[in-house]
């Protein structure tokens, strides 16, 4: 067998991978590791759910395997430097997601604006219009440039701020984003939303010194893992009012539980990664990963009815 397919994709998409390759649909697998770890004898490449940790102890017991393909949701449970030392390719395509994940981030900075009040001026507590707000991007993930431009339809101002990117980067006037740093961005915004892929580097980026200096009435939407803000100064800065409200789409096992600093905070909204996940987005990434992992084990590209080429972002 040389492809293994565990992820629920399109049936088309699995049928297509079939006609070219030795390929098993077996989402069974998913939580059987022993069954899962005889079944990678032989495999070049695993399409696997976030479900499936991929780690050094399965890629040992798959010594074959050449690409870990995942369709949906992040990379979280992903170990790539394990992935590179075993000349494993991680194929996943951030770019099939991008209008999904962009209309995510416009809907929740529109619910928690207008939903969340503040005290004007004449006392009385009102929402606010997107349109008049600065929305500040932390990240430019491919998402940011098509939530940049829904931002723009509205009017809105929008700054951005990248730790991997230089403030002269070209992407920044291309994509029509006011560079500021991290500081500037915090103490302007009236929205931070969130894109910023994680690395252990940025762990607890956004911390106390960051969140305390908020622009009063400020809301935070992230899409990306929630370890990029430290949880204790994020619980204060909800507490005290300095951060009006916060919606996470992703947020780490345990930390709504009894006993640790967000539990019972009403002003947090979680949801279980729902940015990236529609049913346009599921059929355009399913692709661009098939056609990414054909390509990879040598099989020709070209298929009728498939449009042009995905663009893949390659870990």
């Amino acid at each position: 067998m040389t492809v293994l397919i565990l992820e629920p994709l399109e049936a088309d998409v699995v049928q297509w991978l079939a006609e070219r390759h030795d390929a098993r649909f077996a989402p069974e697998l998913v939580g059987d590791t022993e069954a899962l770890a005889a079944s990678l004898r032989g495999v070049r490449a695993l399409i696997a759910p976030p479900e499936v940790t991929v780690d050094a102890e399965l890629l040992r017991r798959a010594r074959g395997l050449r690409a870990i393909g995942r369709a949906s949701g992040g990379a979280d449970n992903i170990d790539a430097e394990a992935c590179r030392k075993a000349g494993v390719e991680v194929v996943r395509s951030q770019a099939s997601t991008a209008g999904a994940e962009a209309e995510f981030a416009i809907g929740a900075l529109l619910s928690l604006l207008r939903r969340v009040p503040i005290e004007g001026s004449d006392g009385l507590k009102v929402g606010r219009e997107l349109g008049c707000s600065t929305i500040g991007l932390l990240g430019l993930a491919p998402a940011a440039r098509v939530t940049t431009q829904l931002l723009q339809a509205f009017g809105t101002r929008v700054i951005g701020y990248d730790p991997s990117l230089h403030p002269n980067d070209g992407i920044w006037a291309r994509w029509g984003i006011e560079v500021v740093s991290l500081s500037e961005l915090m103490e302007q915004a009236d929205g931070v939303v969130l894109m910023l892929p994680y690395y252990e580097r940025y762990r607890g980026l956004l911390g106390e010194r960051q969140l305390e200096a908020a622009r009063p009435g400020q809301v935070l939407v992230s899409l990306s893992q929630s370890g990029l803000v430290d949880e204790l100064a994020l619980a204060r800065a909800l507490r005290t009012g300095k951060l009006r409200a916060a919606w996470f789409d992703c947020l780490e096992p345990g930390w709504l539980e009894s006993g640790r600093p967000l539990h019972g905070i009403g002003s947090l909204q979680v949801t279980p990664r729902l940015a990236g996940t529609t049913r346009e987005s599921r059929v355009r990434a399913a692709w661009a990963v098939a056609r990414a992992i054909d390509e990879l084990l040598g099989a020709p590209t070209q298929a009728k009815g498939l449009g042009s080429e995905p663009v893949i972002d390659f870990y």
